[in-house]
């Protein structure tokens, strides 16, 4: 099999955490060849919806300790406290630099830089660029990446599986979507930076192009999936497309209303109506509390029924026209796009949306993975810096941190790693036979990808969503199985090579099952209720079993096993998670 090129270091996903990878490896050595394959061009990477802001601590009245603090209590202690110190810390810096590269900030009318309230935080530290802030950061870090010549982008180009030899991760094989090449691209160390996978759920904020492909990639290689069973919803999506309306309404002062008018999250221990400051106000409890509520309010009666669900109203109506178009102009742009309504003047219908994994590809503090050559930063990573829940803000400086510290770690293994070897090119040719014996040329399956992909969806949405059970888990298990003996009979309809849509949604379609997979048999696992993951059979949190991170492998025969692993705890016991007093 011909190899397209050679490279010393190749990236898999061209969003902020890829492309900050890419500019610390340049930054690194400047000698080391760098890939970026991406299955869209960059600029459409999902870092790009991101709205309202980046969390660093920057005015005198903050600290770390408090940013990690609430970074910790917020993950209900499931965060690993060496991760999230070397977070708070960099994070600023991170921030700093991108404002050196060009990201244009909001601004206080004094010159200083803007910051907002975000959901569990005590204190106002997220920076923000009205409500584009990954837009924003995403240009900045893909102008700033074009400066270095030894960065070389595949656009379009979908990684199928990583090239494994001698126990080390070698390069990858990818398919040119434009002519329908399979091709095997070597490296000395592989980066993943695919981001999340909410696209196992049917109603997500997340983009068609996030299905989980970097954890199944990693997790077919052999590396484990950490802590999978954490899947954050996000309280406010709109009902038809689950677009995301971002938490920076609700630190405007925005309020959530149930049908009756009332701001029912009182009623739930965040907070009471004349909570005072605004970072104090009940709508900016934690995600994972928010979400709950809402449940809990549909279960009372008191939602608004809609033909896309039941739905709460989000009022910023007397936030008035202006901050809202100077602030939130993203935010009345989609409503009035998507919604044909006018958050000015008229109530915003949301309801809770699956939204970012906490888990993912099992890495150290410096992005290595258990397999040598193999790298993880972003979503598509797990540290742990969000433990059971993430804090709202904290994101975007994650893929700023974890990316340049991932992209100097694989610089340094690359600089003396040796050259691939031989044997990767014959794992690469069997790679491209069985993706045309099983997929493209296939005719005699019976299997369509369509219904396969609604009944995932529809378990996961069933067993994995808000609020689990053992009885509803133990049955996608067995649902998640079968789907995975029926997807072999899958043949498809479009035997083209150009841009091969339906080839590309077969390969995602396996990425998804092998990762709702992970989900659900971690999930199964962990008998206690901890931030995101709330299981009715067992309500209360249980430090002596499970302050553990799970870590689920890959069998050889396909089949899963679940271990753990102690969290690290530094300076904070775990204690309780109190909001709204």
């Amino acid at each position: 099999m011909n190899v397209t090129a050679f490279h010393d270091v190749v990236l898999v996903g061209g969003g902020g955490a890829g492309l900050r990878a890419a500019i610390a490896i340049a930054e690194t050595n400047p000698r080391l060849s760098i890939a970026v394959v991406s299955k869209v061009y960059p600029m459409r990477s999902h870092t790009v919806s991101a709205e309202g802001g980046s969390a660093g601590v920057v005015r005198p009245d903050d600290s770390l300790d408090e940013h990690a603090y609430d970074t910790i209590s917020g993950g209900d202690w499931l965060c690993d406290q060496d991760a999230v110190e070397a977070f708070v810390k960099e994070a600023p810096e991170e921030l700093l630099r991108l404002e050196h590269w060009g990201c244009p900030w909001s601004r206080e009318p004094d010159g200083r830089i803007a910051v907002r309230a975000f959901g569990g935080m005590r204190k106002m530290r997220t920076w923000f660029a009205a409500d584009k802030t990954g837009f924003h950061m995403l240009h900045t870090l893909f102008q700033t990446s074009l400066k270095y010549t030894r960065v070389v982008r595949y656009d379009e180009w979908f990684a199928a599986s990583l090239l494994v030899d001698d126990g080390r991760v070698q390069g990858v094989v990818a398919l040119e979507l434009m002519s329908g090449k399979i091709e095997a691209i070597t490296a000395k160390a592989v980066i993943l930076c695919t981001g999340g996978c909410g696209r196992v759920f049917p109603f997500t904020t997340n983009a068609n192009i996030k299905n989980g492909d970097g954890m199944a990639l990693a997790y077919r290689a052999g590396a484990p999936l950490k802590d999978m069973e954490f899947v954050q919803y996000h309280p406010t999506g709109l009902p038809f497309t689950g677009i995301l309306i971002t938490e920076a309404c609700r630190s405007e002062g925005g309020y959530l209303l149930n049908k009756d008018g009332y701001r029912y999250l009182q009623d739930y221990g965040l907070g009471k109506p004349e909570a005072k400051p605004v970072l104090r106000s009940m709508e900016l409890g934690p995600r994972d509390r928010l979400s709950q509520a809402f449940v809990k309010e549909h279960e009372k009666g008191r939602t608004i029924e809609t033909p896309y669900g039941p739905v709460v109203h989000l009022d910023l109506r007397h936030l008035g026209e202006q901050l809202i178009n100077t602030k939130l102009p993203f935010v009345r742009e989609l409503c009035l796009k998507y919604q044909n309504i006018d958050p000015v003047t008229e109530l915003i219908p949301v309801r809770p949306v699956a939204h970012y994994m906490m888990g993912g590809v099992h890495t150290d503090i410096h992005g290595a993975t258990p397999l040598l050559g193999l790298y993880a930063a972003g979503e598509a990573a797990c540290v742990s810096i969000n433990g059971a829940n993430r804090l709202g803000s904290n994101s975007l400086p994650e893929l700023l941190v974890f990316g340049a510290r991932a992209g100097r770690a694989a610089a340094a293994y690359a600089s003396s790693a040796a050259e691939p070897r031989s044997a990767v090119l014959a794992q690469a040719e069997d790679e491209r036979r069985r993706m045309q014996r099983d997929l493209l040329h296939k005719i005699d399956g019976r299997e369509r990808l369509a219904p396969l992909r609604d009944e995932l969806h529809q378990s996961m949405e069933q067993s994995a969503g808000i609020y689990r059970s053992g009885n509803s888990l133990a049955q996608a298990a067995v649902k998640l199985r079968e789907l995975q003996d029926r997807f072999r009979h899958v043949a498809l309809q479009d035997h083209s090579r150009t841009f091969n849509t339906e080839l590309m949604a077969a390969l995602e379609l396996s990425f998804m099952l092998d990762v709702g997979e992970a989900i659900v048999e971690s999930a199964l696992r962990r008998e206690e209720s901890r931030g995101a993951h709330q299981r009715t059979d067992f309500p209360a949190r249980d430090d002596q079993r499970f302050l553990a991170h799970s870590l689920v492998y890959r069998n050889a025969d396909g089949s899963c096993r679940v271990e753990y692993r102690p969290v690290t705890i530094t300076r904070w016991p775990p204690g309780e998670r109190v909001y709204g007093r």
